[in-house]
């Protein structure tokens, strides 16, 4: 039962209406006067809130997809299908947003070359056409870069999931963040020596384990920087070492064995190796790691998490590590 504070939807009388004609009309064309006509529900006054009459932090429309341009280290301009995540804050007193305003601005920037400082310029204009104290948009999609084999010389291209962030305060205080995912195969070192001492006290051959793992790395870029998607991809590497491979003949193979072998390490490892070459790229100004490993010798995954530690920044508060086993 609704309490007699509760708003309620106006109900008409519809005793008096003729049956309305159930047959689409596709010459019909809308005039100014008949769109003005129209109702509006998003921007009832307060008394047609549902619910408490509080402020929603984020409201707002998620994968939309739209063809964008990117440009590459090597300025090549790229065009990739993204997923757009935009959202605003809402007011109490305020009923809803129009969220169909947040694509229709979307749309106005479609032709633009993508960056993380492009962001800015959207979310003022959200705050400005949705009257939003703050706002953020995120940009998902898939990065391609050619990456040659270890040994043979062939070329392929590897995928990584990537987007773009950018949030905007009350103040018109600017973030911009790149997500980066980096797929790497983690020998574990206890197997290795485990294996190595069996062979070596009794003669018996072992395999040590390893497995596929992801690393999730999210920076915030500094003001006056840009940071691109290759650097971010070049510092993982540089990190871990061994990143999985596109192609690969027999020789590939026994080179990445090898590798394996020359970089063995636990997920604790992965993430301090990745700590150490974050921090040490000046445009960063914060991060955050988070590492899983799918296990190969338990039901079960290894997992960590590692940042920074800035003020105000990311909190090391990271729980969808089922996202990363892919």
């Amino acid at each position: 039962m609704k309490s007699e504070s509760s708003p309620v939807p106006p109900c008409q009388d519809r005793s008096s209406l003729s049956k309305p004609n159930k047959v689409y009309d596709r010459d019909f064309v809308p005039t100014v006067e008949y769109r003005a006509s129209l109702p509006d529900m998003q921007n009832a006054d307060a008394q047609q809130i549902y619910g408490a009459n509080v402020p929603i932090l984020n409201v707002g429309i998620s994968n939309f997809r739209i063809p964008l341009l990117f440009v590459t280290e090597g300025s090549d301009t790229l065009t990739l299908e993204t997923s757009v995540t935009g959202t605003v804050s809402l007011e109490a007193d305020q009923k809803g947003i129009n969220m169909s305003r947040i694509m229709r601005v979307f749309y106005t920037f479609q032709k633009r070359i993508f960056t993380p400082d492009l962001l800015k310029d959207i979310l003022l204009q959200y705050k400005d056409e949705i009257s939003a104290q703050s706002a953020r948009v995120r940009l998902s999609f898939e990065y391609p870069m050619l990456k040659t084999s270890l040994r043979s010389g062939l070329d392929g291209w590897q995928y990584y999931r990537s987007a773009y962030e950018g949030r905007i305060d009350n103040l018109d205080r600017f973030r911009k963040y790149i997500h980066f995912d980096f797929i790497y195969s983690s020998a574990c070192p206890c197997s290795s020596e485990l294996s190595e001492h069996a062979r070596e006290s009794r003669e018996v051959f072992g395999i040590p384990h390893s497995q596929r793992s992801t690393a999730r790395v999210s920076v915030e870029i500094s003001e006056n920087a840009h940071l691109s998607i290759e650097r971010l991809q070049e510092l993982c590497l540089e990190a871990l070492q061994t990143e999985t491979q596109v192609m690969v003949k027999r020789e590939d193979e026994q080179a990445f064995a090898e590798m394996n072998g020359a970089y063995t390490k636990f997920v604790e490892d992965a993430a301090r190796l990745l700590h150490e070459q974050l921090n040490s790229e000046p445009k960063i100004v914060d991060f955050q790691v988070a590492c899983a490993h799918l296990e190969s010798l338990h039901s079960h995954d290894a997992v960590a998490v590692i940042n920074k530690g800035v003020p105000g920044g990311f909190n090391g508060d990271y729980e969808d590590f089922g996202s990363l086993i892919r």
